[in-house]
């Protein structure tokens, strides 16, 4: 096969990874934003979306030589919109190229021979190619793994990416780095040099790797079934035989388990995280535990001569693929700053609140309210139907009101549906409330609807819905 030289403005068909080709054009990255190290590559804009990537050239084609065969193989809704937005763009080119001719001969002279315009991303006719009144496609299944998100003002695009951030200081100490337009522009950051380490592919723990993948990141896996580590062997992380191991090689290591128990267990049982930390060593905690856990890892890391951060995840497993996650971290703010793009990468936001341990009482606190919110919301679907009313309209009016939300709307279909296919598991938010009502405890401090919410979902466990999600707290009600 003859090979195609592609340049500047050329109009692509672009596939990422496993997903189907998608239309594009060749433009100019930002100045600051690097090219990936060993890859021959085109900076590809999408259209139909406001995204941007670094596409490998072997996954490029010329779009007029392919359009018909992508045609008849995508069927997708923004599929046709990305079509249509290509053949827009074309209509226009050929409408300025036009004109510039019809200017020519009023003029009695020969139109200029001038190149066809390209568009660089800050070109106002670049709004041609979206509709205005919809929101950028971050949560398009087709693109919220690898897409560059830029800022609604396209010469913010362009700046480095500490200008495109805002610190957020307040009076309690803690500070967040979020997007200066509150959407994540993980996708254009320049990934740590450092080595990173993962342990534990779990919920959220694949997605996080998979961005960290994606955004350039060199990662090395460890889980405690190996085979959850063979997909992303696939996609360019390498492989850790134990814990130990992987910190020992590994500048950051974080971890994402199930519980206390497991979080100790991987740092001080055999092979575990302490006998591969040396001085300088960092280890990041993001599993949701108690403050109690919190304090004794990091007194066993520090010890070592290491660094500490514990940084929980706010968030469910399809927020985590989509690299939406909010991280609550705190401990060694050297460490929390070392760690600026790969939390970039993995989340929208993430705040630091100080001293080991305040991560982990904040994220216990939003749990609790997470849960007992869910188990409220079941009660009332249970209501609603123990007295004849409509479940469905019970929810069509609850969506209309000041309640509503992304997290009410999908459970509540989930439910009507008899869906609980896990996002966050029942088991953990039962967990959650169940620390959170002893940190109460310790605090003197009362948690009646936290302890009344737990014990519905003790009976839910106890109907072998421990593994489903927690919306399937349902399930407590009805039988």
């Amino acid at each position: 096969m003859a090979t195609v030289h592609l340049r500047i403005g050329d109009l692509v068909w672009g596939k990422l990874g496993r997903y189907p080709p998608w239309p594009g054009k060749i433009v100019s990255p930002p100045k600051d934003l690097k090219k990936p190290r060993g890859k021959k590559c085109h900076f590809v804009k999408f259209f139909g979306t406001e995204d941007h990537a670094w596409i490998k050239v072997e996954q490029l084609k010329p779009y007029h030589a392919h359009k018909e065969e992508m045609i008849k193989i995508n069927k997708g809704k923004r599929f046709q919109q990305a079509v249509d937005s290509v053949e827009d763009f074309l209509k226009k080119a050929k409408g300025k190229e036009q004109n510039v001719d019809s200017k020519g001969d009023s003029k009695g002279k020969k139109a200029p021979n001038k190149p066809l315009k390209i568009l660089d991303e800050d070109d106002e006719d670049l709004s041609a190619l979206r509709d205005p009144s919809e929101k950028p496609v971050k949560d398009d299944p087709h693109f919220h793994h690898f897409l560059l998100s830029q800022s609604e003002k396209p010469a913010s695009s362009m700046e480095p990416i500490s200008k495109r951030l805002k610190i957020i200081e307040e009076d309690t100490g803690s500070t967040s780095i979020q997007a200066a337009d509150s959407t994540a522009i993980n996708g254009s950051i320049t990934p740590t040099d450092k080595r990173i380490g993962f342990l534990g592919l779990g919920l959220m723990g694949s997605g996080i790797v998979s961005n960290l993948l994606k955004m350039g990141h060199v990662v090395t896996v460890w889980n405690r079934t190996a085979e959850k580590c063979d997909l992303f062997i696939q996609e360019g992380a390498r492989l850790g035989r134990t814990p130990a191991e992987v910190a020992s090689i590994c500048d950051i290591t974080f971890s994402c388990v199930s519980d206390p128990k497991a979080a100790r267990d991987l740092v001080l049982g055999p092979s575990g995280v302490l006998q591969g930390i040396r001085p300088g060593k960092c280890y990041i905690e993001m599993s949701t535990v108690d403050p109690e856990t919190i304090t004794e890892l990091s007194q066993v890391i520090t010890s070592r001569g290491g660094r500490f951060l514990e940084a929980p995840v706010a968030g469910s497993q399809q927020l985590s693929n989509d690299g939406m996650l909010v991280i609550l971290a705190a401990g060694d703010r050297t460490v929390y700053e070392d760690c600026s793009s790969c939390f970039q990468a993995m989340g929208k936001t993430s705040f630091f609140l100080g001293e080991a341990g305040n991560a982990a009482r904040m994220m216990l606190i939003l749990n609790m309210v997470q849960g007992s919110f869910m188990a409220t919301i079941a009660e009332g679907l249970t209501l609603a139907q123990a007295t004849g009313q409509s479940q469905q309209t019970f929810l069509d009016i609850l969506c209309q009101g000041q309640m509503a939300s992304t997290f009410v709307d999908q459970k509540c279909q989930n439910i009507l549906q008899g869906n609980f296919k896990p996002d966050y598991y029942l088991k953990h938010i039962q967990k959650d409330l169940r620390l959170a009502i002893s940190m109460g405890d310790m605090a003197n401090h009362p948690t009646p609807m936290a302890a009344a919410a737990n014990e519905v979902y003790k009976r839910a466990k106890a109907l072998d819905q421990s593994d489903n999600d927690i919306s399937a707290v349902y399930r407590a009600y009805i039988h």
